[in-house]
């Protein structure tokens, strides 16, 4: 059955947000909030939904904004949510996309959905019409990454704790016992701590960080709404180890991490990965997403596998998503974009390292 497509107004954000908890692939990436903040951030925010009566039953946070030559660019984050494996469902959306209005009206559609990477996803997506997306960029496969490590929260804390590997065990057991307080910010104010952290691990690490007022933002549209969390690890009040998780459903996600240089051996940062689980368990989630991490099958030297490991203490699986797929709404101007975008993307990143973000964070959320 065909679907019609119409761009969804504030009134119904709440009802937005709740289909995409309750959809199996859905991410906080496709919450009205997370369009919310990226429009201040030059992006042009819509969500654009499928009814049957009035129940959701398919759609996407669209972003839009104006890329290389000053060609319309589209970007669902983390989606769009719809029947994973329905071809016609795929063309419908993308139809939809095309047809978009008012300006910027894209000529080349990207889409990331949480989709676990298999030939059933990939023949969908190609039947279409998408392509996935010319080369592997960025230290984790794409805008977001195509390889994360998840955690089976849904146990007793005793449980939860007994998964882990003995050394992470210890290290959380270590942080407390050395005087390391893990609290939730309730203060728009800890933003400023956080962002201190966050600039001397960028620094330490070699990769780029927002300006603060982007995570100003961040507090006021999702964490403030309930939709996430910051949390600080001190010594004495001095600040060591931050990090920022968000939920959705029975989902949680850590996000964006930062620790200080030294005194690293009091392990904040293994207490705070601790206090996340703790908090997300306790709104429900049963699933822990530690983002981004190397491939499954990548060499020991790659600058990556100290994630893995990391993350591997933990108990978190390794999975693989479908990737980061094309939809060209206009040729041969989708093509240009396509190549300007190649381009602007090796100038941004020539002479940086690999390694885009410290040890112990976690990848940036969408760019």
């Amino acid at each position: 059955m065909s679907s019609h497509y119409e761009l969804l107004p504030a009134a119904q954000g709440a009802a937005w947000n709740e289909f995409a908890a309750a959809h199996p692939h859905g991410d906080v990436l496709q919450c009205w909030e997370w369009g919310e903040l990226k429009s201040r951030t030059g992006w042009q925010a819509n969500v654009l939904a499928a009814r049957r009566g009035t129940e959701i039953v398919a759609g996407a946070l669209v972003l839009r904004r104006h890329g290389p030559l000053g060609l319309g660019i589209a970007y669902c984050p983390r989606g769009p949510l719809l029947a994973a494996y329905d071809a016609a469902a795929w063309r419908e959306f993308v139809q939809a996309v095309r047809q978009l209005s008012p300006a910027p009206r894209p000529v080349l559609l990207k889409v990331d959905p949480a989709l676990p990477e298999g030939p059933a996803a990939r023949a969908a997506l190609a039947e279409a019409g998408l392509r996935s997306a010319a080369g592997a960029y960025g230290a984790f496969g794409g805008t977001q990454p195509r390889h994360v490590m998840k955690v089976d929260i849904a146990l007793d804390e005793e449980a939860l704790l007994g998964s882990f590997h003995h050394k992470t065990r210890y290290n959380i057991r270590l942080a407390a016992r050395k005087g390391v307080v893990v609290r939730q910010a309730t203060d728009r104010g800890d933003i400023a701590t956080f962002y201190a952290l966050l600039e001397e691990t960028a620094r330490r690490d070699g990769f780029r960080v927002r300006a603060q007022s982007y995570f100003e933002g961040l507090w006021d549209l999702v964490l403030a709404r309930g939709l996430g969390a910051l949390f600080l690890a001190t010594v004495q009040g001095e600040p060591l180890a931050g990090a920022i998780s968000f939920r959705l459903g029975r989902q949680g996600w850590y996000v964006y991490g930062a620790s200080a240089g030294h005194r690293r051996q009091l392990m904040p940062s293994h207490l705070v990965q601790w206090e996340m689980m703790r908090w997300a368990q306790a709104h429900g989630c049963a699933v822990y997403d530690m983002r981004g991490v190397a491939p499954a099958d990548a060499p020991e030297d790659d600058p990556l596998r100290g994630l893995n490991r990391f993350k591997a203490g933990f108990g978190a699986q390794h999975t693989e998503y479908v990737g980061e797929w094309d939809a060209s709404l206009r040729r041969p101007l989708a093509a240009l974009l396509t190549a300007g975008l190649q381009v602007a993307r090796r100038l941004r990143t020539a002479g940086r390292p690999r390694r885009e973000t410290a040890p112990h964070a976690a990848p940036s959320a969408e760019r």
